[in-house]
């Protein structure tokens, strides 16, 4: 007999393909926009001021000062040139930093959104933004958030280096992982999970060898749409709420959190959730969930010890306070020591333990 359960589905308008992202300009125009700002992190200004000719006079400014965990002051930056240029309309091409931003600045003005990710952060399908504010990350939900369209462009993604393809990916996994124990999950998201999980697990080797393979690009964009889609429609748990930590507290770089977080976070919940173990170990093609993302993400090169990633060892005891504080919903209860330990492996890059 079927469990009940309840599913809300969040309007969105995705567009999936190659060569999509030219499309953008009549995007602008079918959501009636006039002054459109364009964002981008530093690094990818370029790329956003390109972006920017290709609407054409529906452009009305680039932001290029997106970075990651969203900073409350660099969104108050963004905020001061919207209302300046008196801006309808976010447009965003990146990553989850550049994505971020455009969700802050929605959240206060319920500006419409375009985003067209670069990676596989999967925030772009959520109603979900991560803030840091005096080096603390908090999330908050609202239907402001959402972005109304998606443009996922596999060419935007062909010379995404090897290594943020791997983090990147293993990031969108965590989505799905935790969507198959959460509070609120259900058949649905369930079956996107699995698939998501399924379709990255194959696709990262394929790119790790062969940056260039499209088909493998597609895939792994498909599977990043899927466990975004998870992540914006279900719970998190203990896993998002230790990368929010270790991310807003010791500003580590979040995908790369995420890659060696998430073995000992499933390890952990793994005698509570026995079920979603076996679906994730058969999309991994395991017979242990916890290993199987650890040693994919070791096959793909991936960093796995926090050490490496800046975390400094004094840090573990006040990241595992901070877990305790203000804790997301979780399948297995919440135990000080048990999550310290957990740290501890993360931090040294050793195997999961149960």
């Amino acid at each position: 007999m079927m469990e009940a359960f309840v599913y809300n589905a969040h309007p969105a308008r995705v567009i999936f393909g190659s060569g999509t992202l030219r499309q953008l300009p009549t995007e602008v125009e079918r959501l009636g926009l006039r002054r459109v700002l364009v964002l981008s992190t530093p690094q990818q200004e370029k790329d956003g001021r390109a972006t920017a000719e290709a609407i054409g006079g529906r452009a009305a400014a680039v932001f290029a000062g997106a970075t990651m965990h969203t900073p409350v002051e660099v969104t108050e930056k963004a905020m001061a040139l919207v209302l300046a240029e008196r801006i309808d309309g976010i447009v965003a091409v990146g990553g989850g930093s550049t994505t971020g931003l455009a969700k802050a600045v929605a959240l206060r003005t319920d500006l419409p959104q375009i985003v067209a990710p670069t990676t596989y952060a999967g925030s772009e399908m959520t109603p979900i933004l991560g803030e840091t504010r005096d080096g603390v990350k908090t999330t908050q939900k609202s239907p402001k958030i959402l972005p109304e369209v998606v443009i996922y462009d596999v060419d935007l993604t062909l010379s995404l280096p090897v290594a943020l393809s791997s983090v990147s990916g293993m990031n969108a996994i965590a989505h799905a992982v935790e969507a198959l124990y959460a509070q609120d999950r259900n058949p649905i998201i369930s079956l996107m999970a699995v698939e998501g999980i399924r379709a990255l697990a194959q696709a990262l080797p394929k790119i790790a060898e062969a940056p260039a393979d499209r088909k493998a690009r597609s895939d792994a964009l498909y599977g990043a749409w899927l466990c975004g889609t998870c992540l914006g429609a279900v719970g998190m748990a203990l896993h998002h709420k230790l990368c929010h930590t270790l991310g807003g507290s010791f500003d580590l770089p979040h995908a790369e959190t995420h890659t060696a977080v998430l073995p000992h976070a499933t390890a952990y919940n793994a005698p509570a959730a026995p079920e979603a173990m076996r679906a994730i170990a058969g999309a991994l093609g395991t017979g242990d969930a916890a290993r199987g993302l650890y040693d994919l993400a070791h096959r793909l090169g991936a960093t796995l010890a926090l050490k490496t990633l800046g975390m400094t060892e004094h840090g573990i005891e006040t990241a595992a306070d901070l877990a305790m504080a203000n804790p997301y919903w979780n399948p297995r209860p919440l135990e000080r020591n048990a999550i310290r330990d957990l740290l501890a492996r993360a931090y040294a890059g050793e195997p999961p333990r149960a």
